[in-house]
């Protein structure tokens, strides 16, 4: 049981973390599922939003993260 809330708090963290990261996947998810289940969406191109999706939100974190240590 001790292992079992070990993994839970370590999957907390890392939602808590960075917020807006986690926000951000969160909504790229449920925008995909959207196009796979409202709009029945192509495999392949939701797999190219997932993808792409998942560059941007990583590349603006980064980007975000690096502004924020610049800061004095």
């Amino acid at each position: 049981m001790k292992t079992m809330m070990l993994i839970l708090r370590e999957i907390a963290a890392l939602f808590v973390d960075d917020e807006r990261l986690a926000l951000a996947i969160l909504a790229l998810v449920g925008f995909c599922a959207v196009l796979a289940f409202g709009l029945h969406g192509s495999g392949i191109g939701l797999a190219a939003v997932l993808t792409g999706g998942s560059i941007l939100v990583l590349a603006f974190s980064v980007r975000q993260g690096a502004k924020r240590k610049r800061q004095p």
